[in-house]
C-alpha cells in the first residue's frame, strides 16, 4: 500500500511546485521587465526551471531616464557582487550624477558607470535607439546592452537582477538592439492564464491529497480488522 500512496504523494508534490511557481508569477504580474519560468519535470521527476523571455509590452511613461528593450538583451549592472544583467530600464541619477536602479546599481555603458549631470536632465536628454545617450547633440556614453548564445545560464538573483552561470567572455553583443526613451517594459506574464493555471493546480492537488487520504484510511482499517481478527 506504502508503493500506491507513492504517486499521489509525488503528483502532489508536483501540483504544489507548480502552485509556487504561478504564484511568484502573479506576485510579480506589475514588475517591470520581469520574465515567467517554466516548469518541467524529468523522468526522475526531478524539476528543470528555464526561462521565458519572450518580449513584454512596452508602455510609455514620459520620464527620461526610464529605457525600454525592445529587442532582445540585457542592461549590464554593477553591483557589490559583481556583474548581473537586468531588462529593468526604470533608472535615475544617484547624487554624484551616476545612473542606477532603483536599488543604486550604477548602469554600465561603454565607458564604464554611466555619468550625467544633473543639469543635462533639464536641458534635454536624449537616447537613440541603438543606445547613445546624447546630451546637446553630443553622445555622453553609449549602454553596454549583451546578451549570450544560452539565455537560460542567467539566473534569477532577487531585485529583478540575473546572474550568468559562466564567463563574462560569454557575453555577446544582440544581433538588433533597439532601445525605446521614455517607456518601459512590462512583464511578460498574463495573469488571466496564471489565474487558470492556478485553479487548475489546485483542483489536481486537491485530488492528489484525497487520494493519499484514502489510502491512508485503507491502511488504517485493514490493521484495524487484522487486530479483531487476532
Amino acid at each position: 500500500m506504502i508503493l500506491e500512496m507513492t504517486r499521489p504523494v509525488q503528483g502532489g508534490l508536483r501540483q504544489e511546485r507548480k502552485l509556487e511557481t504561478v504564484s511568484n508569477h502573479l506576485a510579480n504580474a506589475n514588475t517591470t521587465g520581469f520574465k515567467k519560468d517554466v516548469l518541467s519535470f524529468d523522468a526522475q521527476f526531478k524539476a528543470q526551471l528555464n526561462k521565458d523571455f519572450t518580449q513584454g509590452a512596452i508602455v510609455t511613461t514620459g520620464n527620461p531616464l526610464d529605457v525600454a528593450l525592445g529587442s532582445e538583451g540585457f542592461f549590464k549592472m554593477e553591483t557589490p557582487e559583481g556583474i548581473k544583467y537586468t531588462r529593468n530600464g526604470n533608472f535615475s541619477l544617484d547624487a554624484n550624477g551616476i545612473l542606477v536602479d532603483m536599488n543604486g546599481n550604477p548602469v554600465m555603458g561603454q565607458a564604464g558607470a554611466i555619468a550625467i549631470e544633473a543639469g543635462d536632465i533639464q536641458q534635454g536628454v536624449f537616447i537613440n535607439e541603438g543606445g547613445q545617450i546624447l546630451v546637446d547633440n553630443e553622445i555622453v556614453d553609449t549602454f553596454d546592452i549583451v546578451t549570450f548564445a544560452d539565455s537560460q545560464k542567467l539566473k534569477k538573483q532577487g531585485q529583478n537582477l540575473y546572474v550568468y552561470d559562466g564567463e563574462t567572455m560569454d557575453e555577446i553583443a544582440p544581433e538588433t538592439i533597439k532601445v525605446k526613451q521614455r517607456a518601459l517594459e512590462n512583464s511578460n506574464i498574463k495573469v488571466v492564464d496564471e489565474m487558470v493555471r492556478m485553479i487548475d493546480y489546485n483542483r489536481m492537488f486537491d485530488t492528489f491529497t484525497k487520494a493519499v487520504l484514502s489510502f491512508d484510511e485503507i491502511d488504517s482499517k485493514a490493521i484495524s480488522e487484522v487486530g479483531k481478527l487476532l
